[in-house]
């Protein structure tokens, strides 16, 4: 009994190491990374990042699809009939440019984001007018464009000089 005993106490310390050392605190860039891994392709095939938008209230999480091709930027949300409050699609561009969107085929009115390329929100072009065939502008050379939801950046709080940060 004794031996047991024993081989039960030196074996306790070993099995709580083990089990220790798969337990860690993630950090936010764990978490983002670990996350980034786990995201699947989207319904239209496309690469999903995690995405966040810091205002001067809150942190707000939405998942994007990445529209990285000049194919994919072409498309865009055309044709789509709904767009979850969570979701939206990104547009990075090589080099800063006065960004230009239309609405022609896109059936959901949407937020237009624009982003420069330190991650600080230009300009929102709020509830755009789906099929509109009128540009929607940024007003200087930027980075990136956000869609989202039509309403979803006054309904967060969302404004000029707030940080969008994604992977």
């Amino acid at each position: 009994m004794i031996k047991i005993s024993k081989a039960v106490a030196l074996s306790l310390p070993l099995f709580c190491m083990a089990n220790l050392s798969g337990c860690y605190a993630q950090t936010s860039e764990t978490t983002a990374t670990s996350l980034q891994s786990e995201l699947p392709q989207s319904e239209a095939g496309l690469k999903q990042v995690a995405l966040s938008i810091r205002t001067s209230e809150a942190t707000h999480a939405f998942v994007v699809e990445l529209a990285a091709s000049g194919a994919e930027q072409a498309q865009g949300l055309m044709f789509r009939t709904q767009l979850a409050p969570d979701k939206g699609m990104i547009f990075p561009f090589p080099e800063d440019r006065v960004a230009s969107f239309w609405m022609k085929n896109t059936v959901i009115p949407l937020d237009i984001i624009f982003i420069r390329r330190d991650g600080t929100i230009e300009s929102i072009a709020a509830n755009t007018i789906p099929y509109s065939l009128a540009p929607v502008r940024s007003n200087e050379p930027v980075a990136t464009v956000l869609e989202i939801a039509a309403g979803r950046a006054a309904e967060l709080g969302i404004e000029p000089g707030d940080t969008v940060t994604w992977q």
